[in-house]
């Protein structure tokens, strides 16, 4: 089945690892970092190209030395959402973890860009914005929340003078969520703070020093919202919002060495009502001087996985972000079998053992996705990408075996079904490039 290159441009062209397609599975959004892996975070443009003609759009442009990346589409309408780092960047103010913010453009309005999430770096913080940086957004099936990772900017910095004794909580990487369409307003008080479009949480609850073989975990990243609908609790009823996510647990170190961490599957489950994201537990949504921003009361967090017994335990194989089945009722991820190559499992967001889906000779090399049926889930392997019957676990090649094997960071299925869109480094006469490609799915 041959592959289509959809992108000719003699600069990089990187896809995020989900939701990089429009709703009506017409346009790829993208953006222009240079490095094949996006690890040098340098673009300055979101795209996105019409797959059947190669037109090519501008939505945004970054400015004042600012760079941008990380797109993603939404499911029910024409917004994008992107990371946008500094603008005019300082010694004590550049591009990092802590110090980036989510940005919402239309595709039918260019240029005009909206912070998704506020930033309020001066106490007393206000409830609905961060104090730091926000990363790979992507917006929930209904379009209502946007998911993000999140580092803190005053607890990342030294402490201030006069309060080096002050015990503070440590940065540690989580998971949160905007609730779109509810403004959080901020104070002038730092030159670094602005105003969002949403009311912003973190929804993880972290700890510094987890206890060996606790639920506790210190990291928490690559997440995913569970089904189009969420997913069904074993009485019945429906969990509308939920997000699945990697958790780093410690364990007992092998033959009496040092403790570890290893990646577990973990839940959150969220409210029906967004708004009741607002209502802070017992300690504050916004944090304080020395501690993280608090996830809210309503929220609550499950570990489905205990994999430390395993041969080869917790989630391996290439960075992923864990995915949902469309109905809900499977999350998958990566582990190694015993023979240590790396398959695709899957655990049901109700708990319950993990149940190996590919027994494929080579390891899964990349990011996946599933069908919007849920018949299939699209992966690299063995240099090519594949098709991955979830019913049988059996795979199929799409691509033909080449010199350069397609690039690991996205494998994203249309949201049609009928289309899979990857990256292959191109060379040409203005240097070897990321290009996005496309191969068609069989019906």
């Amino acid at each position: 089945m041959p592959e289509r290159q959809v992108t000719t441009a003699a600069h990089g062209h990187m896809l995020t690892n989900a939701a990089v397609w429009s709703p009506d599975s017409r346009w790829i959004v993208y953006d222009t970092r240079s490095s094949p892996d996006g690890a040098v975070f340098d673009g300055t443009r979101i795209e996105r190209v019409e797959v059947d003609t190669g037109r090519v759009e501008l939505l945004y442009q970054s400015r004042h030395d600012a760079c941008c990346g990380v797109v993603t589409a939404s499911p029910v309408d024409d917004r994008v959402v992107f990371i946008l780092g500094p603008e005019r960047p300082t010694a004590d103010w550049r591009y990092g973890p802590a110090r980036r913010q989510g940005m919402v453009v239309r595709a039918g309005r260019p240029g005009v860009a909206e912070p998704l999430d506020a930033r309020d770096l001066v106490p007393p913080f206000t409830p609905g914005a961060l104090r730091g940086g926000s990363h790979v957004h992507v917006f929930s099936p209904d379009g209502k929340l946007v998911s993000f990772t999140y580092e803190d900017a005053l607890l990342d910095a030294p402490p201030e003078a006069g309060a080096a004794g002050m015990t503070r909580q440590k940065n540690l990487r989580g998971v949160g969520v905007s609730v779109c369409g509810r403004p959080v307003r901020v104070p002038a008080s730092h030159p670094r703070n602005h105003d969002g479009s949403a009311f912003s949480v973190l929804v993880t609850r972290l700890a510094d020093t987890p206890a060996i073989g606790g639920d506790a975990i210190s990291r928490a990243f690559e997440e995913a919202w569970i089904g189009t609908r969420g997913y069904v609790r074993p009485d019945g009823s429906r969990q509308r919002h939920a997000l699945a996510f990697q958790g780093e647990v410690a364990v007992a170190g092998v033959s009496g060495g040092p403790p570890t961490t290893i990646s577990e599957v973990f839940v959150c489950d969220l409210p029906d009502d967004p708004a009741v994201l607002e209502i802070a537990g017992p300690d504050p949504l916004a944090g304080t001087v020395a501690t993280r921003p608090a996830a809210p009361r309503s929220v609550g967090q499950r570990r489905l996985t205990f994999t430390a017994g395993r041969q080869h335990p917790g989630i391996q194989g290439p960075r992923h972000w864990l995915r949902s089945s469309p109905d809900g009722a499977r999350i998958a991820f990566l582990m190694r079998d015993d023979a240590g190559i790396v398959q695709v499992f899957t655990v049901s967001p109700n708990g319950g053992e993990p149940e190996q889906l590919t027994r494929d000779p080579w390891s899964v090399a990349s990011c996946f996705t599933w069908s919007p049926d849920g018949r299939h889930i699209a992966c690299i392997a063995d240099g090519r990408v594949h098709l991955v019957d979830t019913a049988s676990g059996g795979s199929m090649p799409l691509t033909a075996a080449a010199a350069v094997p397609p690039r690991p960071e996205a494998c994203v299925f249309s949201p049609d079904g009928r289309r899979i869109a990857f990256l292959r480094s191109v060379a040409g006469a203005g240097g070897t490039h990321n290009q996005i490609c496309v191969v068609d799915a069989p019906g």
